[in-house]
């Protein structure tokens, strides 16, 4: 699995997201406790800038691993949107 999990990086550094989008849905298909995959889906959806799917993804991977790495990865997305989203606080 880990050979397949460097390939998939390796996809998603050539900016070939949605091939390895597939592979991951492909993984969770097979045994939804991949916590990997569930991180790197939170980086796939960090990339493009979608914060909610990024948070949720890494979520998931934190539940599975609490000392996952996608721990420090969702705070930095939620710095992010609190960094992009100051006026939320100031109603």
């Amino acid at each position: 699995m880990e050979k397949r999990y460097t390939e998939i990086k390796a996809l998603i550094d050539q900016e070939k997201v949605d091939q390895a989008m597939q592979e991951l849905d492909e993984i969770i298909a097979q045994d939804d406790k991949q916590e990997i995959a569930f991180y790197l889906k939170g980086n796939i959806y960090r990339k493009k800038q979608d914060w909610q799917n990024a948070i949720n993804y890494y979520s998931q991977a934190i539940e599975l691993n609490p000392s996952s790495p996608a721990n420090d990865a969702r705070d930095m997305c939620i710095e992010i949107l609190n960094f992009f989203n100051t006026d939320m606080y100031n109603h």
